[in-house]
């Protein structure tokens, strides 16, 4: 009767997940099967043909698909860097929910992480605008000459970096204030006991109970800034002389404007084997420092 009961149970148990799955199925799985499939074809929305490993030997060899990996590199490694930094930062400032004004600007930072990337990028398009932007009116004010942000190939790549670090800045910030939250206060008053100052709490308390967010914070961040698109399309389109353009962007390009879908395919391989190996690396490191003794 129990066994009967169980097995009950597990039926029931599986059409509960059932959704999830086919889902993960029919709009994960699937595309992605389908993609692979077609980098190895020579598909153009008219005709396809297949083509083996030709579209990746063309990649191997594309001087413009190497500066898109350079520049999302440059990307990823500044955008996630000093978001972290700043968003820790953020974080200790504005951890006591008791001081006057915390709370509402908490809600100030996080706002831009929620706010379509598409609005922002216009918003900071207008700002970075060399008549009338609000940022060249404010370096004229400092006696700064007017700078070409998104028209200088030397600045463009920059700009386009700090909007992404101040969109993604509230997001940080709220994960590590989550992660100080839960850090037991009594192990700041041990140490205050035994003379250690502000400095070496953060150092030897703070930052070690701060890994496993840190660690999260720092792998979903690389594999979010490696999907980064938006922003560019809208502010540059991979633009000027293709100084900001981005793996993503030129997967969009050679699909979407130039109908390779075959060799699109082949590059998103490349970006999805990116992010498989962050994956991998979150799934086997992602618990660490939770067995701290405390």
């Amino acid at each position: 009767m129990r066994r009967t009961k169980r097995i009950g149970d597990d039926r029931c148990g599986y059409v509960f997940i059932a959704p999830y799955y086919i889902f993960f199925v029919m709009f994960v799985l699937f595309p992605i099967l389908v993609n692979i499939g077609l980098s190895f074809t020579d598909f153009n929305l008219k005709s396809i043909s297949f083509v083996g490993v030709e579209n990746y030997v063309t990649m191997i060899s594309d001087s413009l698909f190497w500066i898109s990996v350079k520049n999302t590199l440059i990307y990823v490694v500044f955008t996630v860097f000093f978001t972290m930094v700043l968003g820790l930062l953020l974080a200790l400032a504005l951890r006591s929910a008791a001081l006057w004004g915390t709370k509402f600007f908490r809600g100030i930072i996080y706002m831009p992480y929620v706010t379509s990337m598409v609005a922002m990028s216009m918003v900071w398009l207008w700002m970075y605008d060399p008549t009338h932007g609000v940022i060249n009116v404010l370096t004229e004010m400092l006696g700064i000459s007017a700078q070409q942000w998104l028209y200088d190939e030397k600045l463009a790549l920059g700009a386009v970096i700090v909007m992404g670090i101040w969109k993604g800045i509230g997001y940080y910030m709220t994960l590590f204030l989550a992660g100080l939250n839960n850090i037991p206060a009594y192990l700041y008053e041990a140490a205050k006991i035994d003379g250690a100052n502000a400095i070496q709490c953060f150092k030897h308390i703070t930052l070690p109970m701060l890994k496993p967010v840190t660690f999260f914070i720092m792998i979903t961040g690389v594999i979010s800034a490696f999907n980064v698109f938006e922003q560019v399309n809208v502010m540059t389109s991979g633009g000027p002389m293709n100084s900001t353009t981005t793996i993503v962007h030129q997967i969009y390009t050679r699909a979407f404007t130039e109908y390779k879908m075959g060799y699109g395919a082949a590059e998103a391989v490349f970006l999805l084997l990116i992010v498989f190996v962050f994956t991998i690396l979150n799934f086997k490191y992602g618990n660490q420092g939770q067995d701290l003794d405390i």
